[in-house]
């Protein structure tokens, strides 16, 4: 879909007052109102998981840029999602230091548990799997990410204990942990 020609949704009309109130303290301690693109970005992915097209135009409207500026933001950023995700996304780092560490043996551990591949979601929402050039672990290689949690030094058996470990937490909380 090509957003940049679309017509902007009133923001009042489309973000929360939630989304608003943080945006607009981003906007108090920034240089500019575009300056706080990323943020606003951020904000909004937090509470709806991704930013989808009509999000990116009301933050684009709201912060007074043209969508295709923000959108260039949106897609610089490896941890802006632009597509709906899993509950917990797995950045994977595939560094040449995660690659001399075991990263393959890993990759392979993750994609066979989950029974998917890089860019795919559990059938049941939990997991999306994701590459990542650099989670700057590389004297604890390999690594991952979930969340804000770094896991390092991992193995297929540890990758896979965490992974089990995030199921059953979302399981006990009713998937909502």
């Amino acid at each position: 879909m090509n957003i940049v020609n679309q017509v902007m949704p009133h923001p009042n009309n489309y973000l929360t007052d939630a989304e608003l109130a943080q945006i607009d303290h981003e906007i108090s301690i920034m240089e500019t109102r575009e300056a706080a693109g990323i943020e606003a970005l951020k904000i909004v992915q937090a509470h709806r998981g991704w930013i989808s097209d009509d999000s990116l135009l009301a933050i684009a409207h709201y912060l007074q840029m043209s969508s295709a500026e923000l959108e260039g933001v949106a897609t610089f950023y490896n941890l802006i999602y632009r597509q709906p995700v899993g509950k917990f996304v797995i950045h994977l780092c595939n560094s040449v230091s995660c690659h001399l560490t075991g990263y393959a043996e890993v990759l392979a551990a993750v994609k066979q548990y989950l029974g998917i591949e890089y860019g795919q979601t559990t059938q049941d929402g939990l997991f999306t799997l994701l590459s990542n050039a650099c989670l700057g672990g590389c004297d604890k290689s390999p690594v991952m990410m979930i969340g804000s949690e770094h896991y390092q030094q991992l193995t297929p058996d540890l990758a896979i204990d965490i992974l089990e470990q995030l199921k059953q937490t979302a399981k006990s909380h009713g998937g909502d942990s």
